[in-house]
């Protein structure tokens, strides 16, 4: 638990985006850290029933149209004061009208209420990948992140490398006997997974933290980092399976961005393939480390690491639950 002392455990905290596994991560540990915290989620009735169900049951929960600035003033912060707010809010597809809606024009909206509600510290959940921008959302978080800086307001740019969600999604396909898929090699890309629990503990211990106070603040979890081959040979491992792995080129991943990209030059209904194709690209490419400018390279040990879980304890957690 963070040092949260009588007076400042008192502090009225805001968690915007609270039905995602960040979102209620954060809002567990705030709540357990001894702040007053109100968890916000999309109005639309379908997320009611999920939001509810993750939340600690004696947590808060507000529900607002995250764009609309009116209903975040009414609905979320009424004649109400709060200290700090959280933004956990993302694209769910990273496609350029999501993003910018998302990661752009909601974050500002939260700002501008803030800011006129007195709010005194705002933290931001980005993404370590913001540093080599070539896509949309990329843009668009790298926007808001500006617009936050000058706001006046005290800030914490969060930019957490992978997380364990996104890194899990061929669990099925080996436990299917199929290979396990990687790009290129499978080694030229690593990162330092977090889970959502470290994640959601740092981010509270921002509050309290002054060398966490305005700054953008990279982080991972426990290293070393680790390629897709190294995550492969996990699950295999732990499956006790003889390691079976597929190498896609990254040339022909190229190849598809081009001609999607062509197309959707052409076809507006085809822009949103080409951008996920950009996406794709991406992360098959790049490491989400810290990028050293001055000698153009990912760096591990540049890279801050939290927490305590792993990639293989999640993956044995998951598996272990399957049985």
């Amino acid at each position: 638990m963070a040092e949260v002392s009588t007076g400042i455990a008192r502090k009225r905290v805001l968690v915007f985006g609270a039905s995602g596994t960040i979102g209620r991560a954060t809002l567990r540990q705030l709540k357990s850290d001894g702040y007053d915290v109100t968890g916000v989620v999309r109005s639309a009735s379908d997320r009611r029933d999920e939001a509810s169900a993750a939340r600690p049951s004696d947590a808060k929960l507000r529900f607002c149209d995250f764009a609309n600035s009116d209903s975040v003033s009414k609905d979320v912060f009424g004649n109400e004061s709060f200290d700090v707010v959280v933004s956990c809010l993302a694209s769910r597809t990273g496609e350029k009208k999501d993003a910018y809606f998302v990661d752009y024009e909601a974050n500002m909206q939260i700002l501008r209420v803030a800011q006129s509600a007195g709010a005194e510290h705002m933290i931001l959940v980005s993404a370590i990948c913001v540093q080599k921008p070539r896509l949309a959302f990329q843009h668009a978080k790298l926007a808001f992140e500006k617009e936050l800086i000058a706001s006046g307001l005290t800030y914490s740019i969060v930019r957490p490398t992978a997380f364990f969600k996104s890194l899990s999604g061929q669990i099925e396909r080996v436990k299917r006997g199929k290979p396990f898929l990687v790009f290129g090699d499978g080694t030229h890309t690593r990162c330092k997974p977090i889970s959502d629990a470290d994640l959601g503990r740092y981010i509270s211990e921002c509050i309290t933290n002054p060398e966490r106070h305005d700054r953008t603040l990279p982080i991972g979890g426990p290293g070393p980092a680790i390629s897709p081959r190294e995550q492969g040979e996990m699950l295999f491992e732990l499956l006790n399976m003889k390691p079976r792995f597929r190498y896609v080129p990254i040339a022909l991943l190229t190849s598809f961005v081009r001609i999607l990209g062509a197309v959707g030059k052409l076809f507006e209904r085809a822009q949103p393939a080409a951008e996920y194709a950009r996406i794709a690209r991406y992360y098959a490419t790049e490491s989400m480390l810290v990028f050293d400018d001055d000698r153009k390279v990912y760096s591990d040990a540049a890279t801050p690491e939290t927490g305590d879980d792993t990639l293989f304890e999640h993956y044995a957690k998951v598996l272990d639950t399957d049985h």
